[in-house]
């Protein structure tokens, strides 16, 4: 089997070189956290080992083709850290992880934590530039992902082809009964089954420090692509033993993965390693409409689910008013709410109308996290965002200059704890502007805190859209319509929507050569818009627009909503862009 190019250093590496835990905590601290009974010397690998042994062969992990039970699981870690070995892959290595909502993440993620490696969490919505510069950032070259099927993934494997071909890609297919018997490594099937692939023999684990590189998150940019999130397995482990605390999900209770399973929140709110580490069973859930929700929570007596507001507000809309609570609800305890601010209107409806427990969430794959409390005051409940999970989280709300503002005055959140980041991973540029000399991460966020220190989120400092939960950098999409032959300048911006939260709105202006109505673009026979628009020197209509960022390797959900083209955009006093005008 060939093997894949491993980059010198490796990912481990680069984090060690930044001095402290791989997350960038002074050791002084580390060692604090640890006196405190905080951090507790665990890993990722230990976790899943000692569930194991806990919970025998109870099931862990169903999607819509496999049911799993927890030695299924470790049998196809086994699998995929042999498969890794064979290609390479050692221990600090990083391994771009770019699966559905299925089985086969969990069994992939275990595989790499088992010899040691580092997951670096791609969503399958990421497309060719973001997992190229994910490639080169952490660095890395290795990739698993699914066999593509749609239109998208057939794209991104085409671009990262044209665009990183050092880069080595695994392709299993999740609905395989065995996906990693006959994984497909750069377009050759390899068979995983056979000789010493097939060993049942324990293979050794290699020690990990539990202050090393457990693994690389994304965080939505503010000026292109992804910056790289390094997470410790001490500080990550902490953050879910906590939020297992503070929520009610329990042994032989059943989640549901709705949102993209890389997900911060998805992994960790308490998410799938919370269920794993209370022996709870992870159901993936393979698209987030209100109907498939309803018939896997019916199919699977589902107790809990973590949404974005967006998918809340479809499942209430989409309830049969003639019933006075939902009976396809009736297995719930709790949806966790978090991605984005959750409007009072819809937090007010969950209890009457679902007949469950809402629990929102406010945090960041960089760290803090915040509950309101089960069972709590309906007031905090329906309009803040809660308070810090962890008694050593430390908050502090500060004006344009630095200096703390008093209790419910709006200000920039700064934060610092046991489980947030001090540091990105490989991108000084950024660790310049996004912390304090003392620490403390600058989140991007303007709240208010109560007296009793309920985080309340009443807008964002970052110039970053919020769609749905998924964060995008305006920059980004501009950079990419500016390669567009007819188009002159262009601004990108958020605007509020009721269900997204926020929606991509782009003002084009086009070049001289090209303008004239968009509505009055060429159309063919059918009446629909002429695909040949640019080349003719027709202005490009909206639809071509939109066709033309979601080829260019984007990722999916930065596609435009609104496209306009206009002849100029609003000013500020001084001749720049004024973004809050359009």
């Amino acid at each position: 089997m060939t093997q894949a190019t491993i980059p010198s250093p490796n990912a481990k590496e680069y984090a060690q070189r930044e001095g402290g835990a791989a997350n960038g905590c002074r050791c002084e601290d580390v060692q604090r956290y640890r006196d405190l009974g905080i951090y507790t010397g665990d890993t990722h690998w230990a976790l899943f080992e000692r569930a194991r042994d806990l919970y025998g062969d109870a099931p862990v992990a169903v999607d819509r083709y496999r049911s799993l039970t927890w030695s299924d699981v470790r049998h196809s870690a086994h699998k995929v850290a042999n498969l890794l070995r064979n290609l390479g892959i050692g221990k600090g290595d990083a391994v771009i992880v770019q699966l559905p909502n299925a089985a086969v993440h969990m069994e992939a993620i275990f595989g790499v934590w088992s010899i040691g490696a580092v997951p670096v969490f791609a969503l399958p919505a990421h497309g060719a530039n973001d997992v190229a510069h994910f490639a080169r950032t952490a660095p890395t070259g290795l990739r698993i992902a699914a066999t593509p099927r749609d239109k998208h993934a057939k794209r991104v494997e085409k671009g990262l082809h044209e665009e990183c071909p050092e880069l080595t890609t695994i392709q299993i297919d999740p609905r395989a009964d065995d996906p990693w018997g006959t994984p497909v490594v750069n377009g050759t099937e390899v068979n995983a089954n056979s000789d010493a692939d097939a060993d049942p023999t324990p293979w050794p684990v290699p020690e990990t420090d539990p202050q090393a590189l457990a693994f690389l998150q994304l965080s939505g940019g503010t000026t292109g692509t992804p910056k790289l999130i390094p997470r410790s397995h001490d500080d990550y482990l902490y953050s879910v033993r906590r939020s297992d605390e503070v929520c009610d999900m329990q042994r032989g209770d059943v989640l549901l993965v709705v949102m993209p399973a890389s997900h911060n929140f998805t992994m960790s709110s308490p998410g799938i390693l919370g269920a794993l580490h209370i022996g709870a069973t992870v159901v993936y859930v393979p698209d987030p409409s209100p109907t498939t929700i309803r018939r896997y929570i019916h199919a699977h007596r589902g107790t809990h689910m973590a949404l974005v507001p967006p998918l809340l507000i479809s499942l209430l809309n989409s309830r049969d008013e003639a019933q006075t609570t939902d009976p396809t609800m009736e297995t719930m305890k709790t949806v966790w709410v978090g991605g984005a601010k959750l409007s009072a209107s819809a937090a007010e409806r969950v209890a009457p109308e679902l007949g469950i427990n809402l629990q929102q969430v406010f945090g960041m794959a960089e760290g803090l996290v915040n509950y309101t409390e089960l069972g709590g005051n309906i007031d905090e409940i329906v309009n803040t965002q809660g308070v810090p999970m962890s008694p050593a989280d430390e908050v502090r709300v500060v004006d344009d200059h630095g200096t703390p503002v008093d209790r419910g005055t709006p200000g920039h959140l700064h934060t610092r704890g046991p489980y947030t980041i001090r540091r990105y991973h490989r991108n000084p540029t950024a660790n310049a502007s996004s912390f304090t000399d003392d620490g403390f991460y600058i989140t991007g966020d303007i709240v208010t805190v109560s007296a009793d220190g309920a985080i309340t989120v009443t807008g964002r400092a970052k110039d970053q859209i919020n769609r749905g939960g998924e964060k995008i950098a305006p920059e980004a999409v501009e950079n990419c319509l500016l390669k567009h032959p007819a188009i002159h300048d262009v601004s990108v911006v958020g605007i509020p929507d009721d269900v997204m939260g926020e929606k991509i709105r782009t003002l084009i202006i086009l070049r001289d050569d090209y303008k004239s109505s968009g509505a009055d673009a060429p159309k063919d026979q059918s009446g629909q818009d002429s695909q040949s628009a640019e080349a003719s020197h027709q202005p490009p209509t909206a639809t071509q627009i939109k066709k033309f960022v979601r080829e260019s390797g984007l990722s999916r959900f930065a596609v435009p909503d609104v496209v306009e083209f206009v002849d100029e955009f609003p000013l500020t006093g001084v001749g720049k862009v004024s973004k809050k005008d359009q």
